[in-house]
């Protein structure tokens, strides 16, 4: 009787650990992210910076994650994702007030440094807490809760943080400050969690953690695992470059600000409807290649789109290319955790290691993109939608991940 009750508080609990892994993932990471594109006109006033300089900004902040998105999956595998989730709210929200004391270019782009130094320790961290909590028939599931909650914070923080909050707190520098706050006071829920040690689900097996250099030297020999984070290379190299842009490049061509905004707010309010259809339709095919390999070319088509459409159509360009992107980034987070070899145990080391090359792309593509503004203000559009087809070429050498999709 006593170990049917475990079980069954064990089973809520997990819920309440999801619950709050994706509630990090709104407000810690993804509402400061996006506030920065709609803040930009206010903040290039405020500081004196051109397209090209806000560009920067925008792909510092990935560049940063390339020397820390890696160390935060090794240390929640060496460590415990509670321990590493709890210290990286911490310090995340005093970056994210740091920010909002910038006075120059220089400072901006130090702090956005630091910011993205920091909140890159969670992406991995958070797909450790899945893996851990949440057997192989459940996780692609929770992984798209998760990816959903990415979703809600960038599509609240780009409708509300300059449009709202902004002119309520006076101000972008007191929006900083109240996003900061609250990571913050995220850190101390993570504080009052269980441990994973003995509330982990039974039916996945585990070693518990294990040292660095036998995580990486494991990760890094699976061929799948650095397959996966070429394809998303490309796919995030496409998609950040024009969260950066979009805002900008709508205002400069009539639109208000609130439309704008709202624009690059309806992307990710598209992808929240379509993370879990997505993810599970991958469960119903048995194949997650085939649905990653589809929503791949509707990013590269949405945003290629935007370089020629105008009125009605730069919405449903921008819905195209947004109802897939949770949903992509949910199915290829659980291929790698599927992938042989990495289990949970070493999940954390494998997605940091895809989200590195992540950051490869992302840190590049902005300044890239916005200096060909000059010449043609769609030509950006056409090279990010180039960077998401560049990745299909790698495709035909993937296998289809075990796990959920073929266990179901």
């Amino acid at each position: 009787m006593t170990s049917v009750s475990g079980e069954s508080n064990r089973s809520k609990y997990k819920w309440y650990i999801l619950a709050l892994a994706a509630t990090s993932f709104t407000f810690v990471l993804a509402m400061p992210t996006m506030a920065m594109p709609v803040l930009f006109k206010e903040i290039s006033d405020d500081l004196d910076l051109s397209l090209v300089q806000l560009g920067m900004v925008w792909g510092i902040v990935p560049l940063a994650g390339l020397f820390a998105v890696m160390l935060g999956g090794i240390l929640a595998d060496r460590f415990g994702a509670k321990r590493v989730l709890t210290i990286a709210c911490f310090l995340a929200g005093i970056a994210i007030a740091l920010m909002g004391r910038s006075g120059s270019f220089t400072t901006l782009v130090a702090t956005s440094f630091l910011f993205g130094l920091l909140t890159a320790i969670i992406p991995a961290t958070v797909n450790k807490t899945c893996s851990l909590w949440f057997p192989e028939r459940q996780l692609g599931l929770a992984v798209s809760v998760v990816a959903t909650g990415m979703a809600a914070g960038f599509a609240i923080g780009a409708m509300i943080s300059a449009t709202v909050l902004s002119p309520l707190l006076g101000g972008w520098r007191n929006v900083m400050f109240l996003y900061g706050a609250i990571s913050i006071a995220i850190g101390f829920f993570w504080i009052m969690t269980r441990s994973e040690t003995g509330y982990l689900n039974s039916s996945i097996s585990r070693t518990g953690t294990v040292p660095f250099r036998q995580a990486l030297s494991r990760v890094i020999r699976l061929r799948g695992v650095w397959l996966l984070g070429l394809i998303l290379m490309g796919q995030m190299a496409c998609v950040r470059g024009m969260f950066g842009y979009l805002p900008l490049y709508l205002r400069e061509i009539g639109w208000t600000a609130a439309s704008a905004d709202g624009t690059l707010a309806a992307f990710h309010g598209a992808s929240i409807v379509g993370a879990i259809p997505i993810t599970l339709l991958s469960n119903r095919l048995r194949s997650r290649k085939v649905v990653l390999l589809t929503t791949t070319l509707m990013t590269a088509i949405g945003v290629g789109l935007l370089s020629i459409t105008t009125g009605p159509m730069v919405l449903a360009s921008v819905l195209m290319a947004g109802i897939v992107r949770d949903g992509f980034m949910a199915i290829l987070l659980t291929m790698v955790m599927e992938t042989d070899g990495v289990g949970a145990t070493y999940s954390g080391t494998a997605t940091g290691l895809v989200l590195t090359f992540s950051r490869i792309g992302n840190f590049a593509s902005p300044p890239i993109g916005n200096s060909m503004s000059s010449i043609s203000p769609g030509l950006p559009f056409v090279f990010w939608a180039a960077l998401a087809t560049l990745a299909l070429i790698v495709f035909p050498f993937l296998k289809d991940a075990g796990g959920q999709a073929k266990n179901e």
